[in-house]
């Protein structure tokens, strides 16, 4: 069963001329709503290309969640878990995959799906359906990150059970991913590395489309002179490597501002040198104005994209990066940043001593990020679902 959690008049979906004249009836599917990141930018831009497209999620939570208060969400039947289970659905990706099988979709033409988990799994029960899965990456738990998730799933208090249950868990859950993946008519990665992923562990072809960035927000911060100091931003998980960007700047004696929380939070503030400070709970403005001020924004680990990346960039400062994942699809060694090939404080410190030895223009940065602005994701997104639902 559907909970309807938010809704207002949908009407016939408004897609423009660009379909040449049809209007395919088209849904949203994303893995749940109870965070802002990257993947839910995608999900705001989905919408925004397609006004009146419902959302479908596993669970959803307004309040962290208020991008999509004005629209149409809604949810399997997993929102109706108690609230302090819902909170723990990252637990339960088995009656995930039941949920998304559940959900009755067949009134659409068209589900486009966002995907880093079981979005995926939803069933077409129309031969004339068709499925387009904007894929983050395969399950990174089950495939690419499996041994490193197995090492540290950053649950906290859970983390014994967790590992314990990982082995016994993966193996089918595995196989039903890939039967769901090889059930989409078209796949879209989000960087070049998801698309190598897509290949290996789907053995399934995709589109290149980098997510979007809203590069107008971070502008006005790409004036900022009298720029001093280094930013690292994000949550703060073992694989993001937090500790190399504060074991650099102790070695160098930098300023070094650490915006985020995470499970790794305590350990970080311990290891920190007196010129490493700490922000929680900073606002966007707070983030954007952080990336006008620095000198470089240091990104030590290996992501599937990226967005804060760019961002960076849009507010005119360079980036300090990891040469692996989703970074060769933004940074230009040189000319908007530095990349390190390895991942210890040696090589990064190289790197960051490197970026002080170039000029750089702020102008050019922001420039150079508004390639990935949101108006050209929305024009690519709305070619690729147009050019799929021609007969």
């Amino acid at each position: 069963m559907v909970q309807k959690v938010n809704s207002r008049t949908t009407g016939q979906y408004d897609i423009l001329c660009y379909m040449s004249g049809k209007q395919p009836k088209i849904c949203i599917v994303h893995d749940w709503l109870t965070n802002k990141g990257g993947a839910e930018r995608v999900v705001a831009a989905f919408a925004e290309a397609f006004p009146g497209a419902p959302i479908y999620t596993s669970t959803y939570d307004p309040v962290s969640t208020d991008w999509f208060k004005d629209l149409d969400v809604r949810t399997t039947w997993l929102q109706k878990l108690p609230r302090p289970l819902r909170k723990l659905h990252k637990l339960f990706p088995t009656l995930r995959v039941k949920a998304f099988r559940a959900l009755d979709l067949s009134e659409f033409d068209i589900i486009l799906s966002s995907s880093s988990a079981e979005a995926k799994q939803v069933r077409k029960t129309r031969e004339d359906q068709v499925h387009i899965c904007y894929c983050h990456t395969p399950v990174r738990y089950y495939w690419s990150h499996y041994q490193e998730y197995k090492k540290n799933p950053s649950f906290g208090k859970l983390d014994p059970f967790v590992r314990l249950v990982i082995p016994l868990m993966v193996p089918r859950q595995r196989k039903l991913d890939y039967r769901a993946a090889q059930d989409v008519d078209v796949f879209i990665a989000n960087s070049t590395e998801v698309k190598d992923r897509i290949k290996k562990y789907y053995h399934r072809d995709s589109i290149v489309l980098n997510p979007p960035v809203d590069t107008d927000r971070f502008a006005p911060y790409a004036l900022g002179k009298n720029r001093g100091g280094l930013v690292a931003i994000g949550r703060q998980t073992p694989y993001k490597r937090f500790d190399l960007a504060i074991k650099a700047a102790n070695q160098l004696g930098a300023d070094l501002d650490v915006y985020g929380r995470g499970p790794e939070h305590n350990k970080l503030v311990a290891l920190a040198g007196p010129t490493v400070k700490f922000y929680t709970g900073a606002s966007d403005q707070e983030v954007a104005e952080a990336f006008g001020h620095a000198s470089a924004f240091v990104f030590p680990t290996e992501e599937d994209f990226g967005i804060v990346q760019v961002e960076a960039l849009a507010a005119g400062c360079p980036v300090v990066a990891y040469d692996k994942g989703g970074a060769l699809d933004i940074v230009e060694d040189g000319k908007t940043g530095v990349l390190f090939d390895e991942q210890t404080v040696d090589s990064l410190v190289g790197a960051i001593e490197r970026t002080g030895t170039i000029k750089w223009q702020p102008a050019t940065l922001n420039r150079r990020a508004r390639r990935f602005d949101k108006s050209l994701f929305i024009t690519k997104i709305r070619k690729i679902v147009a050019d799929s639902s021609k007969p």
